[in-house]
């Protein structure tokens, strides 16, 4: 490695402490977190102290879609009013298959970048699932084919909805979690990341989750996918500082042309992609 790529890796996992209000632009590899949630017991309040105190930039994101308390356009407007002003950016998390139906182009284009996982879809029965809630999935009894429409999903995803990054890579539910490495096989990961990068979207490097491995961010960046680190915490306790972002940052060499930031206006996924309803 020169020293010059060197010293620009340093730079990527170095989070300065501050005791200065910071601003979200500029940022980029560990000292961003694009993926924070005001819930549970943390405040915006407690946010903002954090992001100060760990010199950690935020993306604070409001989630929306079906059966969701936040399911039409006033909802989103209601937030984006609430952060005006604050030094983080604002993201939009779409939830779900259907919303793409929910919400328009005009309100969506105000955040700052929109994105999403496969960890809602509905499958060949007709069955809609979350794949964290236990009951939802029930017994898998095939995981090949459950992995092979997991993969189907995630790239239709990728192919034909306006999102910036997609969250929660790689994620399978509970009972399969222990077989991660042999069910994503080179050639699964090879779909994924092959969709990523058709599409110009970016893999988000999940601090709570640990997802995805090093073999798939290593995949990744070979084909020039652009990365984003962020936690999807449920409350204070789960908000860390990025710490499997900086592992990967060293283990599979990435450094500042490898990381994503938000794109400026007109180059938003929900402006260079329509909404299909």
């Amino acid at each position: 490695m020169s020293l010059l790529r060197a010293f620009a890796c340093l730079v990527l996992i170095s989070c300065p402490v501050s005791a200065q209000p910071l601003g979200p632009r500029g940022a980029t590899g560990a000292s961003v977190d694009y993926h924070v949630h005001v819930k549970g017991d943390l405040t915006l309040e407690d946010a903002l102290r954090r992001s100060r105190e760990t010199g950690i930039s935020y993306g604070i994101a409001i989630n929306g879609g079906l059966s969701f308390p936040i399911n039409s356009d006033a909802g989103l407007e209601a937030f984006l009013r609430e952060m005006h002003g604050k030094p983080v950016y604002t993201a939009f998390q779409a939830e779900g298959r259907e919303w793409v139906r929910l919400f328009t182009r005009q309100t969506l284009e105000k955040f700052d970048y929109v994105f999403t996982d496969a960890m809602t879809w509905t499958d060949e029965n007709g069955r809609r699932m979350r794949l964290w809630i236990k009951d939802e999935v029930g017994v898998i009894a095939d995981p090949q084919r459950f992995m092979e429409t997991l993969v189907e999903r995630a790239t239709g995803i990728f192919a034909n909805e306006p999102i910036d990054i997609y969250v929660n890579p790689t994620y399978i539910p509970e009972q399969l979690a222990p077989e991660y490495d042999r069910l994503w096989t080179p050639a699964r990961m090879k779909r994924i990341v092959d969709g990523l990068a058709a599409n110009g979207i970016a893999m988000e490097i999940n601090n709570r989750h640990r997802i995805p491995s090093a073999a798939f961010i290593r995949l990744a960046k070979q084909s020039r996918v652009k990365f984003a680190c962020g936690t999807n915490n449920t409350g204070a306790a789960d908000l860390g500082r990025n710490e499997y972002c900086v592992q990967m940052i060293r283990e599979c060499d990435l450094c500042a042309e490898d990381f994503w930031s938000p794109p400026g206006n007109g180059r938003k996924a929900v402006q260079r992609k329509p909404l299909l309803r």
